[in-house]
This record gives structure tokens, C-alpha cells and sequence, in this order.
């Protein structure tokens, strides 16, 4: 890891997410609480923190009403809805950058996404100096995974918090950290 300032990406931590979400993981309101107290134990270390979230406007074919769960999802982090905004266990959080993805077309990593201003996640990061990054959040088999992989793409030293994620299954989880560590990411 290098010696540059930290910064932390927080990935889609949405009720959404969460039990009693449209795509539900289990397991979800516990990393919530886990991320909250967390960054609250930490927020020092970090010189900026990042939140993403699904915000679907009009994704196109990413909605179905027979979805595969693989290229088409049921209806999920509708735009303006209660279950997409961030988790009630992150209020107060107090995010440097939040970046909003998908709005009008199927988007699983926060890098696609950008803030109200239209900067992507890459130019806020570089902008503060940031050369690491630490990725939470969920799913950490989709969402989590895809950040992770492009944080690495842009040149960033790139750690998943494994305690801190949690995917869709132990299988698409697995699957997701072979895929992490061939692309250069740390998994601590």
C-alpha cells in the first residue's frame, strides 16, 4: 500500500440492500451498523470518504419483471425512494462525496456513477490527493467487487474490508474475491 492519503468508498449501503429491500441481502443491516461504528472509530484515517448508491431513474433493461438476477434485476434503488437513499444506521455520516450510478442504464461500480456536479468518483479522489482506497459496503459479489476492480484500474492501491461487505451468496462471493485478487485488489 502506498503512503498517500486514504480515502473510503462506502458502496451502496442502501435499505434496498438490506432486509426487507427489493434485492436483499442477508446479512446487510448488521454491515450497515458495522460500516456506521466503523467509520465512526476511524473516520481520522481517512482523508475522504465516498459514499455510492443505486439511483435508477429509467435503467432501461436492467429492470425486469422476469429477471434473470444475472444482466436483469427486479425493481431495486429507485430513485427518490426511501429504500434508496443511504441506510438510516449511516445518517450523520457526514460524506465527503456522494456519487449517484445508474440512472439510466445498468451501473455496478461506483466509478460509473458521479456526484451532483458531475465529477466521477476518479477526479474526486485524485482532486484530494488520494492514492488508496479502502472499499466497503454491498454486495461485495456485484457492486463491492466491480468498484474494487476499477479502483485498481485507476491507479489506485485497492483493500476490500472483508468484515465490512457481505455477498449475495457464498458462491457469487467466492467467485467475486478470486476475481479481486487476480486484478490486483488486497482483501483484508
Amino acid at each position: 500500500m502506498t503512503s498517500l492519503p486514504r480515502a473510503l468508498i462506502i458502496v451502496d449501503v442502501q435499505p434496498t440492500f438490506c432486509e426487507g429491500g427489493e434485492l436483499a441481502v442477508a446479512g446487510g443491516n448488521a454491515v450497515a451498523e458495522r460500516i456506521a461504528q466503523f467509520v465512526e472509530a476511524h473516520r481520522g484515517d481517512y482523508a475522504l470518504i465516498a459514499t455510492t448508491q443505486d439511483w435508477h431513474i429509467s435503467p432501461g433493461e436492467h429492470f425486469s419483471t422476469t429477471p434473470d438476477y444475472v444482466d436483469t434485476w427486479p425493481p431495486h434503488g429507485v430513485a427518490g425512494s426511501p429504500n434508496a437513499e443511504l441506510h438510516p444506521a449511516l445518517d450523520g455520516l457526514a460524506a465527503d462525496a456522494t456519487i449517484k450510478k445508474g440512472q439510466f442504464a445498468a451501473a455496478y461500480s461506483g466509478f460509473e456513477g458521479a456526484d451532483e456536479d458531475g465529477r466521477k468518483l476518479a477526479d474526486i479522489l485524485r482532486a484530494a490527493g488520494v492514492g488508496t482506497v479502502d472499499v466497503v459496503g454491498l454486495a461485495e459479489s456485484h457492486c463491492v467487487a466491480e468498484t474494487a476492480i476499477d479502483a485498481v484500474d485507476a491507479g489506485f492501491a485497492t483493500r476490500v474490508l472483508k468484515d465490512l461487505t457481505v455477498p449475495v451468496s457464498p458462491e457469487t462471493g467466492a467467485a467475486a474475491r478470486e476475481r479481486m485478487t487476480a486484478a490486483g485488489v488486497e482483501l483484508a
